[in-house]
């Protein structure tokens, strides 16, 4: 059975690629997302398949630089732990550094464009799109800005 490791930042990023869970039970899924207050409840859900990584904010930024590191680290530790023969995606910062390793050790990257954005590109969208497998977006006016894109329509 493929191993399918979905990850997001937590709030609406996470709240789309929830949307894909009549997926999880397809595969050999695992869920990573960023661990804050919201969230919280998850663990009770899935138990052994969710991990969380640190939860940073831009706006902090000199805390955001460590957090971020550890981040990193954190996820080198869990793709190895969890060696996904897929990574899906919903973005944002939090799911770079993990579809950047999937990348390197021979993982197919699917990412999902956020519907939040209609007409314009996300900065993990623009680094992911170079390297994805599939590149999905929710509206069609977002194929201009990603042209070997595939239109999938909302995912709500």
């Amino acid at each position: 059975m493929k191993k399918v490791l979905f990850i997001a930042s937590t709030g609406g990023h996470l709240n789309e690629l929830m949307q894909l869970e009549p997926l999880f039970k397809k595969y050999d899924y695992t869920i990573i997302t960023e661990k804050d207050k919201t969230n919280e409840n998850l663990k009770e859900k899935y138990e052994k398949r969710l991990y969380f990584l640190p939860y940073g904010t831009r706006a902090k930024l000199f805390t955001y630089i460590f957090k971020y590191f550890y981040l990193c680290l954190k996820t080198i530790y869990l793709y190895f732990k969890i060696r996904p023969n897929v990574v899906v995606t919903t973005g944002t910062h939090t799911a770079g550094p993990m579809c950047i390793m999937g990348k390197i050790f021979g993982s197919k990257i699917i990412y999902i464009e956020t519907f939040a954005n209609r007409n314009k590109k996300t900065a993990t969208g623009k680094l992911i799109y170079k390297i994805a497998d599939l590149f999905i977006v929710q509206w069609e006016e977002m194929l201009e800005l990603y042209p070997k894109a595939v239109y999938g329509g909302s995912i709500y």
